[in-house]
């Protein structure tokens, strides 16, 4: 299945049963929808109001489904500090959380190391997108000590994404590795915003496997339910 990916309901393209049935189609089990928290309006956060009704949308669609399910998800800003952008309560209802950095990029590298590790420490936060922030000609990575946050990754049972967006691939396939040889959990994800970018899962592969890893290496690869038990910390 694919773990990050939106829909109508912050900036994406695409409605929730939109994006699941492209991913039922394209043999998944399982699609995580993981609109943008509340902080980050320019790309339609979701308010805690409006967390209530994309969950009741959701549910209604996994009952109308059969041999998939849609995981109600978010991708939660970490802010300047590290700390994610909804309590504990809300981030404790959701079935996936992708904690990520979108703002403050140019702090110093110790900062930024900081701002992950501590996100990683949160116990609602299951993975990482595109933890180095990279845009291809856009903007560089940002200054990060990688193998410090691997191993908080791995300590912590945080899982770090291979985001599969063609201007991200972030981590990279060195990135990969060394989080393999540190023993730090990874996904892959589309950060799909529409139903034609799901087709970017190739490329998250393609960096998964420059970095010498194998099915094992990454969770969602695994059925919904063991999945499920997989992402707990």
């Amino acid at each position: 299945g694919d773990l990050h990916a939106h829909s109508k309901w912050s900036d994406g393209g695409n409605t929730i049963a939109e994006m699941a049935e492209a991913a039922k189609a394209k043999g998944y089990s399982y699609i995580a929808i993981t609109d943008h928290s509340q902080s980050l309006k320019i790309a339609g956060g979701l308010s805690i109001a409006d967390l209530k009704k994309k969950k009741r949308e959701i549910d209604k669609i996994n009952s109308k489904l059969k041999d998939f399910r849609v995981l109600y998800g978010t991708e939660v800003d970490i802010d300047s500090e590290g700390r994610l952008d909804y309590k504990d309560e809300t981030l404790k209802e959701f079935d996936i959380v992708v904690a990520a950095i979108h703002t403050g990029f140019k702090q110093s590298k110790s900062q930024l190391t900081k701002r992950l590790i501590r996100a990683c420490l949160n116990k609602y936060a299951h993975i990482i997108a595109h933890p180095t922030g990279r845009l291809w000609g856009t903007r560089d990575a940002y200054d990060i000590d990688m193998d410090e946050v691997l191993k908080a990754a791995r300590d912590t049972h945080t899982h770090l994404e291979i985001n599969a967006f063609p201007q991200r691939l972030d981590l990279n396939g060195p990135n990969c590795r060394r989080a393999k040889e540190i023993g730090a959990r990874l996904v892959i994800g589309t950060d799909a915003h529409t139903t034609g970018q799901l087709e970017s899962m190739k490329l998250g592969v393609s960096v998964a496997r420059r970095g010498w890893l194998t099915k094992e290496d990454v969770l969602n690869t695994l059925a919904v339910d063991e999945l499920l038990m997989g992402i707990k910390k």
